[in-house]
């Protein structure tokens, strides 16, 4: 009887804690694009598109990504994300040219900070409004 007990807790406690997640593919909210636009005024890499797919949970976005076509680009994978408060957005690149890219751009008061990792170069490089402020080569 004590097993039955501990299995049906543990069955309501799960389906009580289970979010229905969607996720929708749609326009950049008007937050979303400002971050995009600020981003890609400095940082013309990070790439201005329109078009997100949001997931929610519960009716609230818990983040946004960004695809790609890559057919026609020098990339063999490209991705962006954006945190829910609309003040980070996180890339990824890989190209045969760069090797692979990674890291975040935060807006803080009004500056876009940029933190960037190269693989092949083995760099970490941060950047304030497209600008280099500290490079470092990993050896």
């Amino acid at each position: 009887m004590k097993n039955y007990i501990l299995l049906f807790a543990l069955i309501f406690t799960t389906m009580s804690f289970a979010q229905t997640i969607t996720t929708k593919i749609e326009d950049a909210s008007p937050e979303q694009y400002a971050l995009l636009q600020k981003v890609n005024q400095y940082y013309p890499d990070i790439t201005l598109n329109k078009s997100v797919t949001n997931f929610y949970a519960d009716g609230k976005i818990i983040d946004t990504q960004q695809e790609f076509n890559l057919t026609t680009s020098k990339f063999s994978s490209y991705k962006i994300g954006i945190e829910p408060d609309n003040k980070k957005l996180l890339f990824e690149y890989v190209s045969d040219e760069t090797g692979k890219v990674y890291g975040d751009v935060s807006i803080f008061k009004g500056n876009a900070l940029r933190t960037t990792f190269s693989e092949k170069n083995n760099e970490i490089n941060v950047a304030l409004n497209g600008k280099s402020v500290y490079l470092k080569k990993i050896k």
